[in-house]
């Protein structure tokens, strides 16, 4: 019997269960079997685990996550981790280079700012703290629970922030915030109603793309309200990236048919 091929999949977005799903599904006609094992960095209390194999925690660091690999018998690497976890990134960069096994990003696009859409350009989220106090005092934050010490400074403490997130952030955090703990996708017509039953007057928000959590820019947008978009990392240079799934499904396909 043919030895099954081994993806390893750095997870915990949506874009990971599905590949993980497409790839665990039997396809008729095709010989090779794949074996999927996800990775999932555990900050999430809940996590939904994809289909296959899991594994949660660090690797720590390239050499970890190379020595993982070639102890498990990994033949193909995605890193289909959040667009933001720019340090996974390169770790996963650096342990392919050295494991000597193709990598794959995949990442979904951006968003695009469309007629009406008051955005404003932020390259780190210090960078978005900064341009606040000029755009509104009402903050809706939806960069998640990790790097609230950015928005903590005492320069901001006038400020009232709504921070949403998956699971309850820890201090340092903005001097006056309430939690909202939830989970997308997240529909038009409650975002609507969260912007205006909280007397939202600025949002700001990660360029994460995908339709989970996009209508908060649409009832921005209806609302007149501005919004900071902190710019998305750069993949590691050299390596191919994939828009969706499907696409990533093709070329994890190719690299195992010509291996």
């Amino acid at each position: 019997m043919m030895t099954p091929v081994h993806v390893l999949v750095l997870g915990g977005t949506t874009e990971a269960r599905r590949l993980a799903e497409i790839l665990t599904a039997p396809v008729p006609g095709e010989p090779v079997q794949v074996r999927v094992t996800t990775s999932l960095a555990g900050r999430v209390a809940a996590p939904r685990l994809p289909p296959g194999e899991v594994r949660v925690g660090g690797f720590g660091g390239p050499g970890g996550l190379a020595a993982w690999m070639g102890e498990h018998g990994v033949d193909v690497l995605v890193d289909a981790t959040h667009p933001f976890a720019a340090a996974m990134s390169r770790n996963a960069a650096e342990a392919a280079a050295l494991a000597r096994v193709p990598l794959l990003a995949l990442r979904r696009p951006g968003w695009t700012a469309r007629d009406g859409d008051r955005w404003h350009s932020a390259g780190s989220l210090a960078e978005a703290a900064g341009m606040l106090p000029a755009l509104g005092e009402r903050v809706f934050l939806t960069t998640g629970r990790m790097g609230l010490a950015a928005f903590a400074g005492a320069d901001l403490d006038a400020l009232w922030f709504l921070v949403r997130s998956v699971d309850a952030p820890e201090p340092p955090r903005p001097a006056r915030t309430e939690v909202l703990l939830d989970r997308g996708p997240f529909t038009l017509d409650g975002e609507r109603e969260l912007l205006r039953r909280h007397r939202i007057d600025v949002l700001v928000t990660k360029d994460s793309g995908g339709d989970a959590t996009a209508p908060k820019l649409t009832a921005a947008r209806e609302a007149g309200i501005p919004v900071v978009v902190v710019r998305r990392p750069p993949v590691p240079e050299g390596v191919p990236v994939a828009a969706t799934p499907d696409e990533a499904v093709r070329w994890v396909r190719r690299n195992y048919a010509s291996g």
